[in-house]
């Protein structure tokens, strides 16, 4: 392949493609590096720029990848996005590091909300677009049916969405000739001052953080001093190079390209995505537009389940944070587990990802609270407080106003679950916003929903009444006053912070409810008779008992008055109301995972 400082700006395009989960986005850039001989035969392997265990394992991207392409004399730019709503900012930034995309879509199955907020995005960008079906192998494919769905969504004609199948290679060559004719080719400035965008950074063990970066104006040599806009920062460019899909190294990389940059920083969240790199001796005017910190959506707490694993967990937490910078974490304790952090996520399946990565790659056990979102207080004096954490909720006399966040929510489903999946959003107390037909079969659902209601099963249940047809996209949209309380649980009289949530008013009793008789049955008997209680402020709303072990005193009676048998009685009474007194109840650990699954 040759250099990339030698390519001009008409034989580069730079692409990204958008996909739905599980829709072949992995497996069409496994056809490309295959076709453009980017990978040797007996080195290829399914999902190939797909490098984490966790991705390969559910058949999800999570990092985006990109790799440079030579088909017919041009080079192309290919990054492989991902699909989750959890990862939208690294589908933004690889996309204003590119001039079009290619939309993969499911001959079986058709657009999927989050393929559709995305094409949105790029269509906001004015970025050329090259639609495919995929999958036109299956039995079940039908082409002209979703064609004509896309060019009713999109505009784009049906006669001009290509067919394809990833899996077998079948018009894949045709979709990269597409790609070289319809889209067009970057535009900059050579002789300008440096301006470069990081659309991706990542860690490595050995040579600090690798940055992948697309080049706007002018020209990033090796051994250039540069400087990081929004951090400040000035460093080295010790390597910069192409992936092919392989690290190689170059002198240059020129306007247009795209390629990666090492510059000895030990800290991802100094290279965040949508930084903006600039020469130090010769600087730009300013920084590239969109530049944003990832803000946590969800919050919840992790515990080692040995307390002995603590400081293990704290490094563990430092070093995973080197390589995803998306996630916030901070101290906090609790008496019902110990000593843990609270960590911010950008959404439950991002928490997932780390809690599961945290477990196998440092071999740790941990324990997750129930995730909570961000609550704004306005307190009596009128100041305003921000509470993640539910337990730390001020009484509730010493506030005046509480505010949750909501969200926009855009749900896809086939129109024989339109009913059932109305009666989910109105459940989780949404807002209808708007219902349209896509096509006679398929439509879209948009409502207000508070996004409290949809960190907990709202997905799930989703997917259950529908029987996996129907696809959620959502974005914040502000907050609103609600009237929350918070809901404590008490055990023999003494409230467990890690099960404290704040709920709405009219749930909160049934919740309480719920929660007692879930936790009746989790909770293992004790010497002792345990009462379990769902309380509000000082009112206690639902109460359990858990009943105690009971041994028979009486069994050496053999006859006698039955005053001996009072007697042994009471004093065994009395023992048991002294247990109680200094008792403590022993909660098992996988008791907090069991509660939160209410539904079961």
């Amino acid at each position: 392949m040759p250099s990339a400082s030698a390519s001009a700006l008409d034989k580069i395009r730079n692409i990204a493609i958008i996909a739905h989960i599980d829709h072949g986005k992995s497996t069409l850039a496994d056809r490309m590096l295959e076709i453009c001989g980017a990978v040797e035969a007996r080195d290829m392997r399914a999902q190939y720029l797909d490098s984490m265990d966790i991705e390969r394992e559910r058949g999800i991207t999570i990092k985006l990848q990109s790799v440079a392409l030579n088909y017919r004399g041009f080079q192309i730019n290919l990054i492989d996005t991902p699909g989750h709503v959890d990862f939208g900012y690294e589908v933004s930034r690889s996309l204003a590091a590119c001039e079009g995309v290619v939309l993969v879509v499911d001959a079986s199955q058709g657009i999927e909300a989050q393929t559709l907020a995305n094409m949105y995005l790029a269509l906001d960008n004015n970025m050329e677009v090259v639609a495919a079906l995929n999958k036109i192998d299956l039995p079940a494919a039908d082409p002209d049916k979703y064609a004509q769905e896309i060019e009713n969504i999109l505009a784009i004609p049906a006669e001009d969405v290509l067919r394809i199948s990833a899996k077998t290679g079948e018009g894949v060559p045709e979709l990269l000739d597409a790609v070289i004719d319809r889209i067009p080719q970057p535009e900059g400035d050579p002789t300008a001052p440096l301006q470069a965008l990081i659309f991706d950074s990542h860690f490595d063990t050995y040579r600090g953080v690798v940055s992948s970066v697309r080049i706007m104006n002018g020209s990033l040599k090796h051994g250039t001093k540069v400087k990081f806009m929004q951090a400040g920062g000035v460093h080295e460019a010790d390597e910069i190079g192409v992936r092919t899909p392989d690290n190689k190294p170059v002198k240059e990389l020129a306007t247009g390209e795209v390629g990666y940059l090492i510059a000895g920083i030990k800290d991802v969240r100094e290279a965040r995505s949508g930084e903006t790199i600039t020469d130090a001796n010769r600087p730009a005017a300013g920084a590239l537009p969109g530049y944003r910190e990832p803000q946590p959506m969800v919050f919840a707490g992790l515990y080692p389940v040995d307390g002995d694993d603590y400081e293990d967990f704290r490094d563990a937490l430092d070093k995973l944070q080197l390589d995803d910078g998306s996630f916030s974490f901070e101290p906090e304790t609790s008496t019902a587990l110990g000593f843990g952090f609270r960590c911010g996520f950008l959404g439950l399946l991002h928490m997932e990802i780390v809690r599961e990565r945290l477990e196998r790659e440092f071999d740790l056990n941990l324990i997750a609270t129930s995730p909570s979102v961000e609550y704004r207080i306005t307190m009596v004096n009128g100041d305003e407080v921000v509470v993640d954490n539910p337990s730390v909720l001020p009484a509730s006399g010493d506030w005046t106003k509480i505010e949750e966040p909501y969200m926009k929510a855009s749900i896809i489903t086939p129109t024989a679950y339109t009913g059932t999946l109305m009666e989910l959003c109105q459940s989780k107390r949404g807002q209808m916003q708007r219902m349209e037909y896509l096509s006679p079969e398929r439509m879209e659902l948009v409502y207000h929903l508070p996004l409290a209601e949809v960190v907990i099963d709202f997905f799930d249940q989703m997917k259950s009444r529908s029987q996996g047809y129907a696809s959620l996209d959502y974005e914040p949209i502000g907050y609103e006053r609600g009237d929350l309380v918070r809901v404590d649980i008490l055990f023999n009289s003494e409230q467990v912070d890690a099960f404290a949530t704040i709920v709405h008013r009219d749930k909160s009793y049934d919740y309480g409810r719920r929660t007692a008789e879930k936790l009746r049955e989790i909770i293992p008997r004790q010497q002792f008779e345990v009462p379990i209680q769902a309380a509000i402020g000082g009112r206690i709303i639902a109460r359990e008992t858990v009943r105690a072990y009971r041994k028979d005193v009486t069994a050496k009676l053999y006859g006698g008055d039955v005053t001996r048998k009072n007697k042994l009685l009471k004093k065994q009474k009395e023992g048991k109301k002294k247990m109680k007194s200094i008792g403590r109840v022993e909660i098992p650990p996988d008791t907090f995972i069991r509660a939160l699954r209410l539904d079961d």
